[in-house]
């Protein structure tokens, strides 16, 4: 078995751009999620996927069989144990995001989950425990900044993706950008000279 960038035994995209209403909600579950985020740390099988996450084989294998008809996953390598061939499935980009599309469900609400109450939820404890670290600020910015700033976010997800895996804790990193309407100052009048 070879590594190919950054450890992974398989090779794969650096991004790629979801622009299909199929796409969108092949990633909008929590246990496909899972699964993406396992395949980060090298190409699994569906047995190894259902060890790890702690579900039925057959529930996983519906679930990568969705992520690889969405163009997601793919297998990256076969094996023949036993009289069986066993396929490892792999993501085709380490980085997968939703571009402009703008899919909606029948009720009208946006397809895709809401990761700040994902990341809310999950990080609750470590409140608790005083062991969160987060921040949140507020900018009125033009919309050719917010592009280079959502840009540069998404590198910075793509460089904790790409950390060596080890340890005992798996860490969870989200950022968001998103209008609100928390107040700002008006722009400074023109004083009179």
């Amino acid at each position: 078995m070879t590594e190919g960038k950054d450890g992974l035994d398989y090779e794969l995209d650096e991004r790629m751009e979801l622009t299909t209403i199929a796409q969108v909600r092949a990633i909008a579950d929590p246990l496909r999620e899972a699964v993406l985020d396992l395949l980060l740390e090298r190409a699994a099988t569906i047995t190894e996927l259902a060890t790890a996450l702690g579900r039925p084989k057959g529930t996983v294998a519906y679930h990568v069989k969705l992520l690889t008809e969405a163009g997601i996953t793919t297998v990256v390598r076969t094996r023949r144990v036993r009289a069986v061939t066993e396929s490892y499935y792999g993501r085709t980009a380490r980085l997968h995001f939703v571009g402009e599309l703008k899919a909606l469900d029948e009720a009208g609400r946006p397809i895709g989950g809401n990761y700040l109450v994902t990341a809310a939820r999950e990080s609750e404890p470590a409140h608790l425990n005083d062991e969160l670290s987060a921040i949140l600020r507020y900018a009125r910015i033009p919309r050719v900044q917010l592009r280079e700033f959502r840009r540069r976010m998404l590198d910075l997800a793509d460089e904790f993706s790409r950390l060596p895996r080890g340890g005992e804790q798996s860490y969870g990193f989200v950022a968001a950008l998103y209008p609100t309407e928390h107040p700002h100052l008006p722009d400074p009048q023109d004083e009179p000279g």
